[in-house]
């Protein structure tokens, strides 16, 4: 009873400071609606990005693929301090510059308005089917399981689940659509520093808890006992080979926190560039700390298995079981409220991205070029409402999959690369027309879908066949065949993002725009840039090459 009134508590505080906060400014015009108006500063922008991307399909995935493979798969977290450093120093500025409140804007000046269309289409897809559907059935499992919703309420699990996903989901759109950008920032600046202190105090117990009351002692065990899971340098089987983190893994990460609109819209937000610029370094250095939340756990999980000192079913298990086995019955209400916290702000910053997406790249585009500001916040509020509820009709059907991390990584390739490609094109060259963009989304993505769900599953299930045909029958020996059957799919976003780059600068060279793209300053926004970004940039850089060499 404790934890849930803990629960409910810090919750309720979280809802009405951030919901206070935007009613000082003014939310019923588009840019103060979908930008806050302008006003986000770099302590904000910074929380809200790590809140935004820490949610359960981070903690709870990480944790269950470190618990089977190691701090190998750190580089999910890691490597997002390099990309925040790029885009803070190259694409930033180009995007304030511009006054842009939407990425796809961007290209409608690049190359043409059906361009810009076309990728917000892709955007909302991936949004409504994956990412959306998602973070609400790994949010419900978690919350689930920590309160154990079937055995309070004498449910069954699937019962409890559609419980979990409509009531999270209802809650994340009041916060999404009804307040804006400017509540949801707030808000995840509040959870940010519930989650870092709770996610931090998981390792820290159990660290203590092996240690014999020596957090010190407890490390120095794991890596005395299980040196594998200290190894950062993944095999050809891993699922992140070492190689994969110098051709897809790069590219995803700079998709992700460069121009992914659930993403990059806070720091769009920004006062100025110099705001921005402090908020995205701020994140990256924080970001180097994320293994400790979302990797370490896992491996003291899988210690703790083979010692006998906890059961775990499965991996995806092994977080939720952790916390139960070594964390305070006092502090798990207050560790639910910031977990809580997380899951609803990825699913709130998915969800005002769509919005966003909608209104001004769709509704004031095409459907209504002449409407007010007012009229554009209103048919972009009732979009995502019947966003939201599909996406909560979706997420209970997502209980069929084998790992909800492996399954967000690789479908999000189908719009990820694509949108990825055209963007830098468009930034390198100046007469790569338009049809070369269109036709570089449509390529990409069929060819993608082609690459996983068509070669892939056909050469992998050829693999096994031969392989058990041979008399291999251990799972170390299946899982090699696999992974040699066919290419990561890290390494085809790779391959994929050279081909469609070529294409494109195939047509650009024989079919050129007639007149050169110049970019223009809109001058909404002061861009003077913060004048330490680049020896910071360059510090963050080195500690991550540090760290990989320490664990190598």
């Amino acid at each position: 009873m404790l934890g849930i009134l803990s629960f409910i508590g810090f919750t309720l505080i979280v809802a009405v400071v951030s919901w206070t906060a935007t009613r000082n400014t003014n939310e019923q015009t588009s840019d103060g609606y979908f930008l806050g108006g302008r006003s986000l500063t770099a302590g904000v922008i910074a929380g809200s990005l790590l809140l935004t991307n820490l949610s359960t399909e981070q903690i709870v995935g990480l944790n269950g693929s470190a618990f089977s493979e190691g701090i190998l798969v750190m580089a999910w977290e890691t490597l997002a301090a390099i990309a925040m450093v790029v885009t803070a120093v190259f694409l930033l500025p180009r995007y304030l510059k511009s006054g842009l409140i939407t990425i796809p804007q961007f290209l409608a000046e690049r190359f043409d308005v059906s361009t810009k269309t076309l990728t917000s289409v892709l955007f909302l897809s991936g949004y409504a089917i994956v990412l959306l559907p998602t973070i609400l059935y790994s949010g419900s499992l978690a919350i689930s399981g920590m309160f154990n919703i079937p055995g309070l309420l004498g449910v069954s699990k699937e019962v409890a689940l559609w419980i979990c996903v409509w009531s999270i989901g209802i809650i994340g759109s009041i916060y999404a659509v009804f307040g804006g950008l400017k509540a949801v920032a707030v808000s995840d600046s509040i959870n940010a520093i519930g989650l870092l202190i709770g996610g931090l105090l998981i390792p820290i117990f159990g660290l203590v808890f092996i240690g014999g009351g020596s957090m010190f002692e407890g490390f120095a065990i794991l890596q005395d006992k299980i040196p594998s899971h200290f190894n950062s340098v993944g095999g050809s089987a891993a699922s992140v080979p070492f190689a994969t983190i110098f051709t897809g893994m790069m590219l995803v990460q700079l998709f992700y926190w460069g121009t992914n609109q659930q993403i990059i819209q806070r720091a769009l937000g920004a006062k100025n560039l110099q705001e921005g610029q402090k908020g995205l370094l701020l994140g990256a250095f924080i970001k180097i700390l994320g293994p400790i939340i979302v990797v370490l756990p896992g491996i003291i999980a899988y210690y703790m298995s083979i010692q006998g000192t906890m059961e775990v079913g499965a991996p995806d298990e092994a977080y939720g079981q952790l916390v139960r086995k070594i964390l305070p019955k006092e502090f798990i209400g207050f560790f639910a409220a910031v977990l809580f916290g997380a899951i609803l702000s990825s699913f709130n910053s998915v969800l005002n991205s769509s919005v966003t997406l909608f209104g001004i790249d769709i509704y004031k585009e095409h459907l209504n070029p002449n409407a007010e500001e007012k009229v554009v916040v209103k048919y972009g509020k009732t979009f995502g409402v019947i966003l939201a509820v599909a996406a909560m009709f979706i997420a209970p059907f997502l209980s069929s999959l084998e790992s909800i991390f492996t399954y967000l990584q690789q479908v999000n390739g189908v719009y990820s690369i694509p949108i990825l490609t055209i963007i830098f094109v468009g930034f390198v060259t100046k007469k790569v027309p338009a049809i070369a963009a269109k036709i570089g989304l449509l390529t990409g993505s069929v060819l993608y879908i082609i690459s996983e769900f068509v070669l892939r599953p056909s050469f992998v299930n050829d693999a096994l066949e031969n392989a058990k045909a041979l008399g291999v029958n251990t799972t170390d020996a299946l899982n090699l065949a696999k992974a040699e059957a066919y290419p990561n799919f890290l390494h085809v976003m790779a391959i994929l993002f050279v081909v469609n780059t070529a294409i494109m600068l195939f047509i650009g060279k024989f079919k050129p725009k007639a007149v050169p793209y110049e970019q223009k300053e809109s001058k909404q926004v002061d861009i003077t840039p913060w004048k330490h970004t680049k020896p910071v940039g360059i510090f963050i850089c080195i500690i991550v090459i540090l760290i990989y060499i320490y664990f190598s």
